[in-house]
């Protein structure tokens, strides 16, 4: 360029807009239907059961708020058996569902080539009818003289579970067992779906290097699936565990008086008994048990991570 050239001009700089005020408002606006829905229906009847957890009256007479707090209590005293119940039935089921599903979810995700979504169809199938629908056919399929109860008798299961106090007589219908076994089933899909997906995000060459670095199949599951699949593990156990917990159409269709489980009492309590502050005061410390538990076991687990 010679002396008697000018330098090009430099280009206009780019006007920086900022947003306006409606535009910044947007993100708010497309927030409000999901805040105005928790709202109404989560917040508001969660703040009207902690008002009726702390009532007193009857019925007939009506309940007026006395703040009589001893109501929680008198309902942990009395019914902690089906509180502890509760929790060892959903741990169990919980379990179980991980020990079935997990194998479920890994051949689905690495093994099941083209028929993936046949497979995937199947797991999602019992959602296509009623949950107590489900739980009945179970009454069916554990009645005794079955064939599942004729064959675990074969193999002496039953003298087992005897032993350990989940069956009785030779018979699986009114016990424990038969509890689990309706919830192992009917949560078994809530553990599969997370899995999966947290399987199916994992990496092939992944495995292949494991394989270069001459991992054994034991060796690459233990090092690089299991560590990479917790996500799914603990989102399914979430959502296995926190509607167990819960369940009462188990308890009451596959179980007997001795197998209530506390969702059953907080049922009886509201419909037949109409106590209704006890109910409340149960569904709260029912909340707050699992909330606990769960807040633990998300921090032991060691995963932020939650598909």
């Amino acid at each position: 360029m010679s002396a008697t050239e000018t330098p090009p001009a430099h280009p206009a700089k780019a006007e920086v807009r900022k947003p306006s005020a409606r535009r910044r408002l947007v993100p708010y606006w497309l927030l409000l239907p999901g805040i105005l829905w928790l709202l109404v229906f989560f917040a508001l009847p969660m703040v009207y059961q902690a008002s009726t957890s702390v009532q007193t009256g009857s019925l007939e007479q009506g309940f007026e708020v006395t703040w009589h707090v001893r109501t929680y209590w008198d309902a942990l005293t009395e019914y902690y058996p089906q509180f502890v119940r509760s929790l060892l039935y959903a741990g169990t089921a919980t379990l179980l569902c991980l020990l079935l599903g997990y194998p479920l979810a890994y051949l689905i995700a690495f093994r099941a080539g083209r028929w993936r979504t046949l497979v995937l169809v199947l797991v999602v199938a019992p959602f296509f009818t009623s949950f107590l629908i489900r739980t009945l056919a179970w009454k069916t399929i554990l009645a005794d003289g079955g064939a599942v109860v004729e064959a675990l008798n074969a193999l002496h299961v039953l003298d087992v579970t005897a032993w350990l106090g989940w069956t009785e007589n030779n018979r699986v219908l009114a016990t424990p067992m038969a509890v689990v076994c309706g919830l192992t089933y009917n949560f078994l899909p809530f553990m599969i779906l997370p899995l999966y997906t947290s399987l199916e995000r994992i990496d092939g060459r992944l495995h292949e290097a494991a394989g270069d670095l001459y991992a054994t199949p034991a060796t690459t599951f233990r090092t690089v699936t299991l560590p990479l699949s917790m996500p799914g593990v603990v989102s399914g156990t979430l959502l296995t565990f926190i509607p167990a917990s819960g369940d009462y159409v188990n308890a009451e269709l596959l179980g007997s008086t001795d197998t209530k489980m506390v969702g059953s009492v907080i049922q009886t309590q509201f419909l037949r008994v109409l106590d209704y502050p006890t109910a409340a005061a149960l569904s709260f410390i029912l909340m707050a048990v699992v909330l606990l538990v769960v807040t633990v076991y998300i921090r032991r687990s060691g995963t932020e991570d939650l598909v």
